[in-house]
């Protein structure tokens, strides 16, 4: 169910807080910000809080768990999800892998090839300026992107610009591609993700698998759970939430993921 920041107060205790990563924690490919980071610890310190993303674990690890200022003992209540729940991490004195579901060499291969066919079908052409893999391999998840996999990496803030720019334009394009991949791809999972992505992972294995393995393996029901993310639209790749029944909020930024923690740290 949809809640409002302002009901936060009145709902449901809960015990386990959700996040998107991409969009909603930090700008699109961008670092955890001192603002966020202050605020995610004083979350670990009340809350176990998951991370479900479609980025892969290495860049959870380096655009937040290593810029994290929390103390090691509450990292025990912080649980990644990386590659849209394809994988799970969890921290016992160090970060240990739970599961990874990866994609056959023949499947990725259809992929890639599948994306060839639908820019080539719709006359879609890339940026001339190209920043990393447009078509990267995550082993558990194939990802296009745009401009490239690196361009906020080699841009910074600038990158965030360009990407947002192209969102506010060309969304649409983003979700015929992945109509059309999804079509091709009957057996697969597609989902549109961040600014300007694509995710595609084994079929069933969505942000909706992710809630339902913290169910299995952290044992917290979904009625304890509070879902934050940017995609909670048809399409979008948080939407798949909503099949579970999960309470959740929408936002549209970090900003207002900032307006949901400071709501929640506020319950007394």
């Amino acid at each position: 169910m949809r809640i409002s920041t302002a009901r936060i107060k009145i709902a449901k205790v809960k015990k386990l807080i959700v996040f998107d990563f991409d969009g909603t924690l930090v700008p699109t490919k961008s670092p955890v910000d001192r603002a966020m980071d202050k605020l995610l610890t004083e979350l670990l310190a009340r809350y176990k809080v998951a991370i479900i993303g479609g980025s892969s674990y290495e860049v959870l690890q380096d655009l937040l768990v290593s810029r994290l200022t929390a103390p090691k003992q509450l990292l025990g209540n912080l649980f990644l999800f990386p590659t849209t729940a394809t994988a799970f991490y969890h921290y016992d004195k160090k970060w240990k892998k739970v599961y990874q579901h990866n994609l056959s060499l023949q499947e990725r291969k259809l992929i890639k090839s599948t994306f060839t066919k639908v820019f080539k079908e719709i006359g879609y052409k890339h940026p001339r300026k190209i920043y990393g893999p447009v078509i990267e391999d995550r082993g558990s998840q194939v990802t296009f992107s745009v401009f490239g996999q690196d361009i906020v990496k080699v841009l910074g803030k600038q990158g965030v610009k360009i990407k947002d720019a192209w969102k506010a334009k060309h969304s649409n394009v983003k979700m015929q591609i992945a109509e059309l991949m999804a079509k091709y791809l009957p057996n697969l999972e597609v989902r549109a993700a961040g600014h300007t992505s694509i995710d595609v992972t084994k079929k069933g294995i969505d942000k909706a698998y992710g809630l339902l393995e913290i169910v299995k393996r952290l044992k917290v029901g979904v009625a304890d759970m509070l879902f934050v993310g940017d995609a909670i639209f048809p399409g979008g790749n948080d939407f798949a939430v909503v099949r579970t029944g999960v309470d959740y909020i929408p936002v549209k930024d970090p900003k207002e993921t900032r307006r949901v923690i400071n709501a929640l740290l506020s319950r007394k």
